[in-house]
């Protein structure tokens, strides 16, 4: 049992107290080379869906104010990038993270809407997985169906294994909450914070250049945080986040020089 443990450790497959039994692979499709993860700020998601006049979904009618900060940090989706293959058929990148496997000509399968989530195919979860994802995607099961809507537009095309794909969504967002960056959020939970000071926080956790690997995206006026999208190599998506993981980006956002980590409330 050591020898395992000693093992996953240093392959990264144990990480923050959680350990998911296969790794994430793709069986098709598979000439990426980078994910999106897409983190949102909880309190920030649903202060924008108020503000917008939106449906309110359940989990922003019963928000509580959490015991640590970083709690507001959620899944919101892990997104492969756009595989070789079908770049190669004539898709670009802002045809493919609009359709994504509904992509024609290929992959070419039915399309998830994200107005009618629920409509997209249940996905085959473990009971233990699902209760791990619904503390971290509080848009998952019930009446918004997030985790459905994913796999459908992000996953189903690529032959993921539906625990390891979402596995290794909790298992990232929970290194990030553990994070020297993590606690920053914690610290700022509810307070406006300066996107120097933001970004100094990713670098004291993961190097330089993680920086230029996130995208925030804010909202209102004064600005938000309602989410983080943070493009991390595929070849080191199974291992322990590191200042090897991240792909930098050509975008860092809408978020100005400095935004408020959104408290519960309206």
């Amino acid at each position: 049992m050591k020898n395992w443990i000693a093992y996953a450790l240093l392959t990264g497959t144990l990480a923050s107290g959680y350990a998911h039994a296969e790794p994430l692979k793709a069986t098709q499709y598979d000439d990426f080379d980078r994910y999106v993860l897409a983190l949102s700020w909880q309190s920030g998601f649903c202060q924008s869906m108020h503000e917008r006049n939106r449906k309110l979904p359940a989990e922003c009618r019963e928000q509580d104010s959490p015991e640590n900060g970083a709690q507001m940090l959620t899944v919101h989706g892990l997104w492969p990038g756009l595989p070789r293959s079908i770049a190669a058929r004539g898709v670009d990148e802002r045809r493919w993270m609009r359709y994504g496997c509904a992509t024609r000509p290929i992959p070419n399968m039915p399309e998830a809407r994200a107005s009618r989530k629920c409509a997209a195919p249940g996905v085959d979860l473990s009971d233990t997985m699902a209760q791990k994802l619904g503390e971290v995607m509080p848009g998952a099961g019930g009446s918004s169906c997030l985790e459905r809507y994913e796999f459908a537009k992000h996953g189903a095309c690529f032959g993921f294994n539906p625990n390891a794909y979402f596995g290794t969504m909790v298992r990232l967002n929970q290194e990030v909450r553990d994070s020297a960056f993590g606690r920053f959020l914690a610290g700022h939970y509810g307070k406006i914070v300066s996107r120097k000071a933001f970004n100094e926080a990713l670098a004291r956790s993961w190097g330089k250049e993680s920086v230029k690997a996130v995208k925030l995206t804010c909202h209102g006026n004064p600005a938000y945080l309602t989410e983080m999208q943070i493009g991390l190599k595929a070849e080191a998506i199974n291992q322990a986040l590191s200042s090897q993981s991240f792909a930098p980006g050509a975008h860092p956002g809408n978020c100005a020089k400095t935004f408020r980590l959104d408290a519960v409330g309206f």
